[in-house]
């Protein structure tokens, strides 16, 4: 597969602030990638500099082979739908669309006017009067009916109800399907979007703690459970995410796959494993990344 996005080195800094911390990052086409983190954690700061919407401090940034800036070969081959997207006071949702079709060259109009339906888009608004829900919709239909070669969803699904995040997911798998490209989904509804994304790219303080196929994640860790005594002794030396207790009873996760003798052992102790869900091991690592800083800075 052709690397899509290329980043080296990549550091940016506000003042006292460092956001991105010496990121090194290789996409290829053709997958749908989660991009997950805590806010703060440089998510979006990433994506701006990928479509010249902030510049690097330092390092190399390479999409489709060039750099991004002002560069129209590039820049007309990305769609970024952000939640923060503004527009003129006077605009009224069928205005963004028109201006997103002189951009886009692979605009889709009648998959734009199946979504203005589906969403339930008001016509005769103004974007500024709309709620934040159907805000949210603009950029989501926007980000669809673009077909992109590049489509970044910067959290643009704030503000959606269930169902309307339902048919965002459905909608983008189906057409994905159908006109397969590059998408980069920044969420913090994990466990929501994990059924959509191939690839799971994971940033803590401004560090790519984790980068991998989401299967592959999957199987990175399991929770034991049962007596504290049993599960502490199957535990030995193995790397422990977190740890829960309840009087004579012990929860705990742990990194690594297990083997079926690994397995077989446990059901001989009497244990229970219990599977642990993208959401968890986003968070439990990234606790213990945040930990490992804190106690580096001591």
């Amino acid at each position: 597969m052709t690397a899509v996005i290329e980043v080296q080195n990549l550091t940016k800094r506000y003042k006292d602030t460092q956001a991105l911390d010496n990121v090194s990052l290789t996409l290829e086409g053709g997958a749908i990638y989660g991009l997950l983190g805590r806010n703060g954690a440089g998510k979006t700061t990433l994506m701006s500099i990928l479509t010249a919407q902030n510049f690097e401090t330092s390092g190399s940034v390479r999409v489709f082979g060039e750099h991004p800036y002002e560069n129209a070969r590039v820049l007309n081959r990305i769609c970024f739908v952000r939640e923060s997207q503004k527009y003129p006071d006077d605009a009224y949702p069928k205005h963004a669309f028109a201006a997103a079709k002189l951009f886009f060259p692979n605009w889709n109009q009648e998959l734009a006017d199946e979504l203005v339906e589906e969403f339930q888009l008001p016509k005769k608004q103004t974007i500024k009067k709309l709620s934040r829900g159907q805000l949210s919709a603009v950029g989501v239909i926007i980000g669809l009916a673009s077909r992109a070669e590049l489509t970044f969803f910067d959290e643009p699904y704030l503000g959606l109800d269930a169902v309307a995040r339902q048919i965002f997911y459905d909608r983008l798998i189906e057409d994905y399907a159908a006109h397969p490209r590059t998408v980069i989904l920044s969420s913090h509804l994990i466990d929501e979007v994990s059924n959509l994304i191939e690839k799971v790219i994971v940033i803590d303080n401004g560090q790519i703690i984790l980068h991998e196929d989401t299967d592959a994640v999957r199987d990175r860790a399991v929770t034991v459970v049962g007596d504290a005594a049993r599960v502490d002794a199957w535990v030995g030396a193995r790397e422990v995410l977190h740890r829960e207790s309840l009087g004579r009873v012990a929860s705990v996760t742990v990194l690594g796959a297990l083997s079926a003798a690994d397995r077989a052992e446990v059901t001989d102790l009497g244990l229970d494993l219990a599977p642990v869900s993208l959401q968890q091991l986003v968070v439990r690592l990234t606790q213990r990344a945040g930990s490992a800083v804190k106690e580096g800075a001591l």
